[in-house]
């Protein structure tokens, strides 16, 4: 795959494109904070590289003076502090040569710490800040999105941030107080010759801005590559089962061949640009090196050679030799500390574009608290489509009074999970409003209404951990014994207390050592134990078998009596019951009452209640039509 349709398939494109200067932001909203860990790595740096420079200085100063005829004479050092004897001369030079190696080794503590610990707190406090405002957006975000290409942003990029942040900026200014110091100190010494030691510097600039030029765009196809990567693996981990069932092992290793090949092929190309890059900086530097050595050389045998007129001594000559090897090689080093800024700006433009992705559910800062009394629910014409071309839910209107059931009922696919989702505020409505005893919920704070309902998914989901952290799960300072009488309640107790550590069971990522029944009665404890105002079970008892429903079921009976209960249920023996029933197709309410009612209007719901009574034989051919016409255009969703 080339390119450029790798970038096609960048699921955070748009995010990426539209972060301005996500480099300078970075600094700014996260570097004021450890402001003084940042001062401590500059100041240690320019001190630390000021020390390592002196021995040549010194070296240079005691070759012409101790072994020459030149006078002993430090820069900022009266003459009259200096020893006058060659041995006193030497014995100073060799005690400041021994302070600037154990004060430079004091100075790089300090500034690995300084710099270590600017980037740590950044890396840390991104990662956070990204995962929290990841978890705040809308379900349809998370719908369009894979989960290992979100990973990719929470680990691999903020990873390449800490490491510009650490070793980027430690050696940007450990090479700039090189290079500078090292360019006053030629200069100083002889300007002439130091014009050709300095002659390559505009060649390495110019060659270090093609490069930056040409290598930006490769390293954003890399990071694309990445959670592409990512998303497969992720994907085939979290489908091991079925690709075992399923005997597909070969199909999905050619899968993750195919994805890594993506990877392989864009990082190789950005990887031979690079390889390019990096010799063709140093031949440059060489060049700088061997003219200083060619012409400082016949300087001191011959004198000055052409139109220079400038002395050149040989002390002088051997710290420039010296300083040009230790100059002209960070020149071409700061070409690695761009490759470091391109990675952590491509990943910074990614971490930000995700930070500045839109809500469409936008809370009113004035909101108030919902307060819940008796319950009652209202659906006044909701209309709502996930985007602007596919309407979900049309017109669709019902009240339920406080502690009553209602039961929502139709063909997959007909909207049934998403009128219920709404009323969690996953999503607002485009149109009309959903209430609750008289809130609009677009008034009241998102965390006060999701307090006061509970809510028990046909996807169940259990975190790594216990059986008991999974119960209270956002019930957290519930007691044990409230745990037990919740487990209960679901008909879940006698089957944790069967397992080898009882409630403190590790149940495995996803809850993977219970069965699917299991899951889901622990799910309903967990609702229990909440005990909510209002409680919405969608095919709460789906994946348990006929007898475990008729126990769960006498629970729930127990559970609703006395709060607003919304149903979903395909088995419409469980929600026969219920106060009320809406039947729902193609997003539209079209019957609703009764159980009895809705069996003597002889419509969908009828249909649909013979088809489960095992009556297909005496169905109409319309209600066959219907559903094969629903069957054939319906697609994937989670919408149930």
């Amino acid at each position: 795959m080339g390119a450029a349709a790798i970038e096609d398939d960048d699921p955070f494109e748009e995010q990426r494109e539209q972060a301005e200067n996500p480099m300078r932001r970075l600094f700014a909203e996260y570097g004021a904070g450890n402001r003084f860990a940042f001062v401590v790595g500059v100041v240690s740096s320019i001190t630390a590289r000021a020390l390592d420079l002196l021995p040549i200085v010194l070296l240079s100063v005691a070759i012409d003076a101790v072994f020459g005829e030149k006078q002993f004479s430090l820069l900022f050092v009266p003459d009259a502090w200096l020893p006058v004897t060659r041995s006193g001369q030497l014995w100073l030079s060799v005690t400041l040569i021994a302070v600037a190696f154990f004060g430079g080794a004091a100075f790089h503590w300090t500034r690995n710490w300084g710099w270590n610990s600017f980037a740590q707190h950044i890396q840390h406090s991104v990662r956070t800040d990204t995962y929290d405002k990841m978890q705040r957006l809308n379900m349809d975000f998370f719908a369009d999105k894979q989960t290992g290409e979100m990973m990719s942003i929470l680990s691999n990029d903020v990873n390449r941030l800490e490491r510009f942040l650490n070793d980027g900026m430690n050696s940007a200014f450990r090479l700039g107080v090189m290079v500078i110091g090292i360019a006053a100190v030629l200069l100083y010494w002889n300007w002439q010759l130091a014009l050709i030691t300095l002659s390559v510097v505009p060649l390495i600039a110019y060659f270090t801005y093609k490069f930056i030029r040409i290598i930006q765009p490769k390293y954003a196809d890399v990071r694309s590559s990445v959670g592409q990567v990512n998303s497969r693996l992720e994907n085939n981990l979290g489908g091991i089962q079925v690709i075992k069932s399923a005997n597909t092992e070969d199909y999905e290793s050619e899968r993750v061949e195919d994805v890594s090949q993506n990877y392989f092929d864009a990082n190789w190309d950005a990887i031979g640009t690079r390889i390019k890059f990096f010799p063709g900086l140093r031949v440059l530097a060489g060049f700088g090196f061997v003219a200083t050595f060619l012409v400082g050389g016949l300087w001191v045998i011959s004198g000055p050679p052409g139109p220079f007129t400038r002395p050149l001594s040989v002390g002088e000559f051997t710290g420039f030799v010296l300083f040009t090897q230790r100059f002209i090689w960070p020149m071409a080093q700061f070409g690695q500390i761009i490759n470091m800024y391109q990675r952590a700006h491509a990943s910074s433009a990614r971490i930000f574009g995700l930070m500045d992705e839109p809500s469409r559910i936008a809370e009113d800062p004035d909101a108030d608290e919902l307060v819940v009394e008796e319950g009652g629910v209202v659906y006044d014409d909701v209309t709502f489509g996930y985007d602007d071309e596919e309407t979900i839910i049309e017109d669709v209107s019902f009240e339920v009074e406080g502690g009553n059931t209602l039961a929502l009922v139709g063909p997959t696919g007909a909207g049934k999970s998403t009128v219920l989702k709404l009323l969690l505020r996953m999503y607002d409505v485009d149109e009309g409003s959903v209430d609750i005893d008289g809130q609009d919920l677009r008034d009241v704070t998102i965390p006060s209404l999701r307090r006061q309902v509970g809510y028990v998914s046909q996807d169940t989901f259990l975190f790594y951990g216990t059986v008991e952290e999974n119960l209270t799960y956002g019930t957290f300072g519930a007691d044990r014994e409230e745990v037990r009488e919740a487990a209960k309640a679901a008909e879940a107790h006698e089957f944790i207390t069967n397992l080898p550590d009882g409630y403190d069971t590790e149940v495995g990522e996803r809850g993977v050592k219970l069965s699917g029944g299991q899951r889901q009665r622990i799910s309903i404890a967990r609702a229990i134990l909440k005990d909510p105002e209002i409680l919405i079970l969608d095919e709460a008892t789906s994946d348990v078998d006929t007898e475990t429903e008729m126990l769960i079921q006498r629970s729930l009976d127990r559970l609703t009596a006395d709060r607003t209960t919304f149903a979903i249920a395909h088995r419409l023996s469980t929600i026969k019951d219920a106060d009320q029933i809406v039947v729902l197709e193609d997003g539209r309410i079209v019957e609703g009452g009764s159980h009895e009612e809705l069996i003597d209007e002889d419509g969908l719901y009828a249909h649909l209640w013979g088809v489960q009574a095992g009556e297909i034989d005496e169905l109409p051919e319309e209600f066959i039509e219907r559903a094969q016409q629903r069957d054939a255009r319906r697609v994937e969703t989670d919408d149930d």
